[in-house]
């Protein structure tokens, strides 16, 4: 079987997520692997063109690992035949321009999310894409975490028979940054910085819910800055001007409700940073990044309310572990084998920018829902 080789250019290589997720653990995996293996047999192995602002970072990035080909130019990069794939892991702000001119310069697009800071511009993507014959890819990462691929079998199985609701649960205690650091930028703080948990969160669950329960047809939400002022990374105080949570309701189009609370300010009494506990007539789970638990009715315990009496009742204890019945890599790094794949053996990606365009709507419906005191409903948007 023959191995052919794929140019990757990589803006943001330096970046936190950048770097670690998608350089390290993704790219540089899958070229330490010996490359992704296509249908057929064939492997296809990525050679990487980082790009980054800061020429001193990108150096001790490349000799770091070993790479030869970086710039600090991108039009330079965009412009070089040999590298047929953008991606994008820079800072939101930075994110339409780029993705314009990779897209005017006939790349396949990969893209970290949110796409766009507002939803007119992720929207405009889409169609220039479109009308170009781009192919592109979101990151949807989480869809690939082993938690969600044990709770999407359990769905397929039919083990929950009819959905009723999902409830989310995610979010930890963010210091604000005085007596100890903070472990998240302050940027996500500000507004006019583009920060902010919606912004930063919903789009995250738009495709959760989308690819797992169906499309959303309405939303609801409350916004809030719980916390007002905070510290950061020079130890200055600042006011907090984006919203550090939000608690929204989506009404699916098949009825199942899905609720979802997201939070910068909750210490955390869960089994992990993120969780779902799904409700269906002949059972339940509740799953997190990693794990999942399940309870069908068949052992569905008998709760008798009686507020005089201390419950004895061990609850945690009716439920079962769902084995994981196989080995899970990174998900970003799945992600990135799939998206490849796709792009290679031309099949449609169902993760594109029109996806990546309803996260960023849901994300500006949830803030104008919280702003106006109202519900909100969406169509569909299959198409641009």
């Amino acid at each position: 079987m023959a191995t052919r080789r794929i140019g990757i250019i990589v803006n943001g290589a330096t970046g936190r997520m950048g770097y670690r997720q998608h350089l390290v653990r993704s790219l540089l995996a899958i070229q330490d692997q010996g490359g992704v293996e296509l249908t057929g047999g064939d492997r296809l192995l990525p050679e990487l063109l980082l790009v980054g602002r800061n020429e001193e970072k990108l150096t001790a990035v490349a000799t770091r690992h070993g790479l030869t080909q970086w710039t600090t130019d991108v039009e330079a990069a965009l412009a070089d035949e040999d590298y047929e794939v953008y991606f994008d892991a820079l800072v939101t702000n930075l994110r339409v321009a780029n993705l314009k001119k990779a897209i005017t310069a006939g790349k396949a697009i990969y893209t970290e999310k949110p796409t766009a800071e507002s939803f007119a511009d992720a929207l405009e993507l889409a169609r220039l894409a479109k009308e170009a014959g781009t192919v592109s890819g979101v990151v949807h990462d989480k869809l690939y975490l082993p938690g969600l691929l044990k709770l999407r079998r359990l769905i397929d199985s039919g083990f929950f028979g009819e959905i009723l609701s999902v409830r989310g649960e995610f979010g930890y205690w963010v210091y604000e940054g005085d007596w100890q650091a903070a472990q998240r930028p302050s940027w996500n703080y500000r507004a006019e910085d583009g920060g902010g948990i919606v912004a930063d969160m919903f789009p995250h669950w738009n495709y959760v819910i989308e690819d797992l329960f169906g499309r959303i047809a309405d939303v609801y939400a409350q916004t809030a800055t719980h916390i007002p002022a905070r510290w950061d990374e020079n130890g200055t105080r600042y006011t907090a001007t984006a919203d550090d949570a939000a608690y929204g309701v989506f009404r699916l189009e098949n009825g199942t409700v899905v609720q979802m609370n997201s939070s910068w300010d909750v210490r955390v009494r869960r089994d992990e940073l993120v969780e779902f506990q799904v409700d269906g007539t002949k059972g339940s789970a509740v799953v997190g990044l990693h794990s999942a638990h399940i309870q069908p009715r068949e052992a569905t315990p008998k709760p008798v309310w009686d507020p005089d009496v201390k419950d004895g009742h061990d609850y945690f204890d009716d439920w079962i572990e769902v084995p994981d019945n196989e080995t899970f890599d990174n998900g970003f790094k799945v992600q990135w084998e799939d998206f490849l794949r796709h792009y290679i053996e031309g099949r449609p990606y169902p993760f594109d920018l029109l996806s990546g365009a309803r996260g960023v709507r849901l994300a500006e419906t949830g803030l104008a829902s919280s702003a106006e005191g109202r519900r909100i409903t969406l169509d569909p948007l299959t198409e641009v």
